[in-house]
């Protein structure tokens, strides 16, 4: 592009995030550009990703407002409508219904492979420019009203503003100046799909155990046992991780039965299996200059509630309306001070969930004899009293 063509946004990271980024923005009438290091592999129906997210209600219109929900619900797509969450210790169980909150469902489960494809697919058609494969390599502050970005292909863009979406170890903001202190909880989250002998009744189920939560998530099973492949996010520590990584299916099966206390029956067959490290990592401010951040590069949390991908689209939903209000007053979208109500939102929002997910990681991942005591009667309670319930539902489902 031209020295003297100044593009309205700049974002860079075509993840979920990212990407719904610039597929907002440009359907809201800005000039975008995307920056992305390689080109998403195409998804496969046949090859289900491991990493899925529980979709809350607000990000599913989001999504949808951007023309895409309808192509995800099309390739492939969970809902679920209830939630059981209980502490392997004993003591009563926290349930969540939809018919309770006079809903269909309580959300979604969809795989990450399919979010990143039909949004990617979104991009060219809604004007976005994609600079891929390439990566930022430099910032240039070179004037009051704009901020340059060096691509590694040797490409400069000038823009209004810049939005960092490139992940945990993003390095735009590491440009930017800006710092990500990060706690490693010494634990890996184990991901799988299982299928097994009884339905998972379109049900999230949740066991805490000393080690760490494990989460059996509905998903599409094979023709025939559609309701009986779960896909698991099991928090262990770092050796027992390693050591289950290495059981062959049939013991690793056994092991995850017992986990489970039965639950579902005889788990009947495995996946490949991963594991990915787990951390709280949290930025210490959202804005630099013209320069943003979002989604992970922005805040890590711990998974055990689900809610890091929620959190990270809330930040763009947030984002794209402060700029579309400037845009209609005619002000300057990527005025740092325009900017900083939205990030002190969205900051203390953020820091709110991580350390509270990081509180209930500490209570229930440990075989403290006090916290033992007191942690299945405190589900229990807080599942007898519907307020509450409603209350803690209603903050996961952004509504």
């Amino acid at each position: 592009m031209s020295r003297r063509e100044v593009l309205d946004i700049v974002v860079v990271g075509a993840g979920v995030v990212g990407a719904a980024a610039a597929l907002a923005f440009a359907r809201d009438g800005f000039e975008v550009a995307l920056v992305e290091a390689r080109e998403p592999a195409p998804w496969s129906p046949e090859d289900p990703d491991l990493r899925v997210y529980a979709f809350a209600p607000d990000n599913a219109a989001f999504v949808d407002d951007l023309g895409v929900w309808g192509a995800v619900q099309a390739a492939r797509l969970q809902p679920y409508r209830a939630m059981r969450v209980w502490d392997a210790a004993g003591g009563g169980e926290l349930r969540f219904d939809a018919d309770a909150f006079g809903r269909r469902e309580l959300g979604w489960i969809v795989e990450h492979g399919v979010l990143v494809d039909r949004l990617w697919s979104a991009l060219s058609a809604a004007g976005v420019r994609l600079h891929c494969p390439d990566a930022v390599e430099a910032l240039e502050h070179d004037a009051a009203d704009g901020v340059g970005v060096v691509l590694a292909s040797g490409r400069r863009l000038r823009a209004r503003l810049v939005v960092a979406a490139d992940g945990a170890q993003s390095r735009l903001r590491e440009l930017a100046g800006i710092e990500a202190p990060a706690h490693d909880y010494g634990q890996r989250g184990l991901v799988a799909y299982v299928d097994s002998e009884l339905s998972h009744e379109a049900t999230c189920w949740q066991r805490f155990l000393p080690g760490g939560p494990l989460a059996f998530l509905p998903a599409v099973g094979a023709p025939g046992a559609r309701d009986r492949r779960s896909s698991i996010v099991w928090t262990l520590p770092n050796a027992e991780a390693e050591r289950l990584l290495a059981l062959d299916d049939a013991a690793f099966l056994d092991e995850l039965e017992r986990a489970f206390a039965g639950r579902l029956g005889a788990l009947t067959g495995v996946s490949k299996r991963a594991a990915f490290p787990l951390r709280r990592q949290l930025a210490e401010r959202y804005v630099a200059g013209r320069v943003v951040i979002a989604g992970d590069a922005a805040h890590v949390v711990h998974p055990l509630a689900g809610q890091g991908v929620n959190l990270g689209l809330r930040d763009i939903s947030g984002l794209r309306g402060v700029l579309a209000q400037a845009r209609k007053r005619c002000l300057d979208i990527g005025s740092p001070a325009r900017l900083q109500r939205w990030a002190r939102e969205r900051r203390s929002e953020n820091a709110l969930a991580a350390y509270g997910f990081d509180g209930l990681n500490k209570l229930f991942s440990n075989d403290d004899f006090a916290a033992t005591m007191l942690r299945g009667p405190l589900l229990g309670l807080a599942g007898k009293l519907p307020p509450l319930t409603h209350y803690f539902w209603r903050r996961a489902a952004g509504v």
